[in-house]
Parts: structure tokens; sequence; C-alpha cells
């Protein structure tokens, strides 16, 4: 039961995550910078309580190995919630992170030599060609001679910068993940340790965005409260950002934490496929519910881009032979049983 639970578990917290998400942007889009601030205060404070036991339990890997780890992390969550401020849909959002694998490939074969199988590439190749047909239809969306920006900046123009920053975290996001696997194979797996350092220490950072968040903290109070809450007595008075905030806040714990549970309940097989499964999910009630443009080539380019993630897991296709790196995973697990 406690896979099915995990598994429950992630699409609830992360389903509803994205939910809220698109709430806030559709009336924000620029508001990712106090997203991702309360995100890492609710974890850091969490993780005082449950990890460290209110500061007594002393950390595993030392502070000065996360400090590079913090600075990636703390990167890519600030440079992914910076992009819908610069005309990214939810559903172009999803897609381009489901392009992860392309960089963790290119990543693993630049940065530790990593050799892959046929298959790998080919799933490479179908996740790359779907990311690029999901960006030109959404490209298609946008209208050159409309509203122009303050500055004199076109919607292509402000659109093609938030394609270079999700390019730069999909980039970072794959470094980082190298980097944190040659951490736990020198110290040991320790990931909710590493979970509750890597946000605390990422906190003193949203100094430098401070502005924002002050900025996007008075727009939340001013907003209009829910409808939903107009007859009680306390929750009607709640501005329906903040609400929408807190919503949001819960529902990334709970999916980062479920996700969590996932691995350690499942092979990392298991874990790819229903977090694959999730995105998916999202992505259509992203469409159906929030009414995001979506048309045929969008579609095109999904199925290329979850085939591939399959195809790159060896959920679908043949079974082809262990890649180097995949080897000397498989020996480590076997060792560690």
């Amino acid at each position: 039961m406690g896979a099915v639970s995990a598994i429950l578990f992630v699409f609830i917290g992360c389903c509803s995550n994205v939910v809220f998400l698109e709430l806030l942007v559709k009336d924000e889009p620029a508001c990712g910078n106090i997203i991702t601030f309360f995100q890492f205060l609710f974890i850091a404070v969490e993780g005082f309580v449950s990890v460290t036991n209110f500061g007594q339990t002393k950390n595993v890997i030392p502070i000065k190995e996360y400090l590079i780890l913090v600075f990636m992390f703390f990167t890519v969550n600030v440079t992914n919630n910076m992009a819908f401020g610069f005309k990214i849909s939810m559903p172009l959002h999803i897609i381009f992170r489901s392009g992860g694998l392309i960089a963790s490939l290119i990543m693993g074969v630049l940065v530790l030599g990593r050799k892959y199988t046929r298959t790998k590439y080919a799933s490479v190749l179908m996740i790359t060609l779907g990311t690029i047909i999901c960006t030109l239809a959404s490209a298609e969306n946008l209208d050159d001679e409309e509203q122009v920006a303050e500055g004199g900046v076109s919607s292509f123009v402000t659109w093609m910068m938030g394609i270079g920053i999700l390019t730069f975290a999909l980039f970072m996001s794959a470094r980082m993940g190298i980097f944190q696997e040659l951490l736990f194979t020198k110290y040991g797996k320790h990931p909710r340790e590493a979970l509750f350092y890597i946000h605390l220490m990422s906190l003193p950072g949203f100094i430098l965005t401070a502005g924002s968040i002050a900025d996007h903290a008075s727009r939340f109070t001013n907003s209009e409260p829910l409808m939903f809450f107009i007859d009680i007595p306390i929750l009607s008075v709640l501005p329906r950002l903040w609400v929408f905030l807190a919503g949001n806040v819960v529902t990334q714990f709970l999916c980062v934490s479920s996700v969590f549970r996932l691995t350690s309940e499942c092979s990392s097989l298991t874990v790819t496929l229903v977090l694959t499964l999730r995105k998916f999910a999202s992505l259509v009630f992203s469409i159906i519910y929030f009414q995001n443009p979506f048309t045929f080539y969008h579609w095109v380019g999904t199925v290329l881009v979850f085939a591939g993630t399959l195809l790159f897991t060896g959920v679908i296709g043949p079974a082809a032979a262990p890649s180097v790196e995949q080897k000397t995973s498989d020996a480590e697990h076997d060792k560690e049983e």
C-alpha cells in the first residue's frame, strides 16, 4: 500500500499544485519570485522540525558541499517561475520542462563522458522534435503586430526571452542532477537532508528579488476575496491570491514529499513513468479547464515528447542493452541489496 498511496499523493499534490500555480499566473504573470520564496520558506521550516529536530540533528553532508548545489537549485527554480512573466503559457511550460531528458543526456556525455544506446538517442530526437513543434506552434499564437510592451519590445521578442530562460533552466537543472549524483556517491544518499539544506540556504538569495516580492505581496493583499468563501465569516475577507498562494505552497510540499516517498518505495523506472503520466494529466487539465490554446501541432509535439520519454526509460520500445551508466547504476543497486 506504500507505493500505491505514494503514487496517489504524487498525482494529488503535483496536479493540484499546477492548478494553484495557473490561478496565480493568470492574474499576476510575473509573480514567480513570491511563489518560489514561500515554497522555499515552507519546506525550510518543515525540514527544521522534521529533519534536524529543531537543530539537534547534525548534517551528514558538509555544508560547504551544498553551496554549489544551492546556487544551481535556486537559479533553476527562480528562472522557471520567472518564465511566466515572458508570455510563456502553462501547457508550453509543462511540455518544455518535460524535455529534461535531452539536457540530461547532453550533460551526461559532455561532463561525465557517458555513452548511451541507439534507443536513447532516438528517444531524445523524438523529445527534441516534439519540443520544437510545440514551441513553433505556440509562436503562431503571438501576433507581432499587436500591443508592444514597454520599451518597444514586441510580444514575440518577449516570448523568445521566455524560451531562452526555460532553455537555460533546463540545462542548469541537468547539471545540478549530475552534481547531486556525484555528491550522493561520495557521502551516501541523504535526499531529505539535502532537500532541507538546499531550501534553507537558498533563502538569502531572495534578497535580490525583495522588491518584486514586496510588490506582489501588496498586489496579493489588494486582490478580491473568493466568492466561494463569501458566507464564511473569517475566510470571506481573505484576498484570493493569498489563498491561491497558500494552496500552491502546501501542494508543492505534498508533491515534493510524495516524490521522495515514491523513490523509496519504487524503482527509478516506475518513478519516471509516474511523473511523466502526472505531467501529461496536468497538461490535459490545464488545456481543458483553463481553455489554453492547443492546436493539432501541439498534440503532435506532446505525443512525441511523452512517447520519447517512455522510450528513454524503457517502458516502451525494444529491450535494448543497458548503457555504460546504466550498468554502473545496476551494479551499485545490487551491491546495496
